[in-house]
């Protein structure tokens, strides 16, 4: 398996799939977008903090845990950091694998895994009461 894990203060820019093998037959990608309602309150958006050398061990980790029971070929990992405007990804993950039922599998377990385990945060900014 072939992991790209990268975070970035600009926005994200999703990488061409270029796909390397004909045993490829499935490409799931989750795009991970701000919401304007946190919890019943509007924001105008989050703020994305990592500790990035854990968060990269950790997410190597827990691709390689994941592989062993939901084999794929390649997983691109990208997470914004700092501000990020409501409606903007915050951010990316794209599975490929030569059926869809692992790469459904791993993606969803992969993001779970991240939000449990993997030291990233964000941090709510409410908007002012008079801007709603």
């Amino acid at each position: 398996m072939h992991a790209v894990i990268q975070f970035t203060q600009s926005p994200i820019a999703i990488p061409e799939a270029h796909t390397v093998s004909r045993e490829i037959g499935a490409i799931v990608e989750f795009h991970g977008i701000v919401r304007e309602l946190e919890q019943g309150h509007p924001l105008a958006g989050l703020h994305y903090e990592a500790y990035e050398p854990m968060a990269v061990l950790q997410l190597e980790r827990i691709f390689q845990q994941l592989h062993t029971q939901s084999p794929v070929a390649e997983v691109t990992f990208l997470h914004r950091l700092g501000w990020v405007p409501v409606g903007h990804a915050s951010l990316y993950l794209r599975v490929r694998s030569s059926h869809r039922a692992e790469a459904f599998a791993f993606c969803s377990a992969a993001i779970e895994a991240m939000k449990r385990d993997v030291p990233i945060w964000k941090l709510q900014r409410p908007l002012p009461p008079d801007a709603c």
